[in-house]
């Protein structure tokens, strides 16, 4: 099965404290910089759960821009899209000792994917394909969305969306953000409890797969808890999960999820 992901591709620059930050001072982390973005992650780990994979992503040929694209072509990954000269975007994650992290992000060019460069062409042959909810902060990435979900469809492909940030369904507005998603027709999608709450609960006729954290996931009301693992990094945890799910159901989204948060960053093997 062909997967296909719609949405960032930038780099990951992830710090792991030992202990708070403090301010004004130096505090030591253990650092990693890698490929990274919503859809980036859930490629790489198609990939590396044994299924074909295809981001498609508007990206840049600056120096971060090739970094970024080569990592995610080591695991394997077909990238697609409109490549302009600079502007890579960079998030920044800060992981405590106990695994959990924060973000500051910065899209950069993968937030300026337009309709009309979706090519047909990408979509050919896809089996299922899976969108980030940051495609839905706003346009242009929405009508981009919207384009490429219609092809999917036409090409009899499954779509899923991950809401993606309960700050974004928040600044977009609930009403909003729901009928974005709506119009996507998707057959699932994933959330955390955050993202949960802030839209509203569930929408009629999708597969609602509910990512709990260090308590595992629902899976359409199949309640699962996670698997044993020491955790070191949730930082795209739940894109493993969703990739996990997408390639082989929920016993692969678990596997997953435990694989990724016991290694630091987000893509396979950390």
């Amino acid at each position: 099965m062909l997967v296909c992901t719609l949405g960032d591709l930038h780099l990951d620059v992830v710090a792991r404290l030992d202990r708070p930050l403090v301010a004004g001072a130096d505090t030591p982390a253990q650092t990693l910089v890698s490929a990274g973005g919503q859809a980036a992650n859930v490629a790489a780990w198609v990939a590396a759960l044994g299924a074909d994979a295809r981001l498609i992503a508007k990206r840049a040929d600056d120096e971060s821009g090739r970094l970024a694209a080569a990592a995610l072509e080591r695991f394997g990954v077909d990238l697609r899209g409109p490549v302009v000269a600079t502007g890579t975007g960079v998030v920044v994650s800060v992981v405590g000792a106990d695994g959990e992290r924060s973000m500051a992000s910065d899209r950069g060019v993968s937030a300026d994917l337009r309709a009309d460069e979706i090519d047909p062409e990408w979509l050919a042959g896809c089996g299922h394909f899976h969108v980030s909810g940051y495609c839905l902060a706003g346009e242009p990435g929405r009508s981009a969305a919207q384009r490429a979900a219609e092809l999917a469809h036409a090409a009899s492909a499954r779509v899923s969306v991950d809401l993606a940030a309960s700050t974004v369904i928040e600044t977009c507005g609930v009403v909003q953000f729901r009928k974005l998603v709506v119009a996507l027709e998707p057959a699932v999608v994933f959330c955390n409890e955050d993202e949960d709450r802030a839209i509203g609960g569930a929408i009629p006729g999708t597969t609602w797969i509910l990512k709990r954290g260090a308590r595992g996931a629902s899976f359409a009301g199949d309640e699962r808890s996670a698997l044993p693992t020491e955790v070191v990094d949730t930082t795209g945890a739940g894109d493993a999960l969703a990739a996990g799910w997408i390639v082989g159901g929920a016993d692969l989204a678990l596997e997953a999820a435990a694989r990724c948060v016991a290694t630091v960053g987000a893509m396979p093997g950390g």
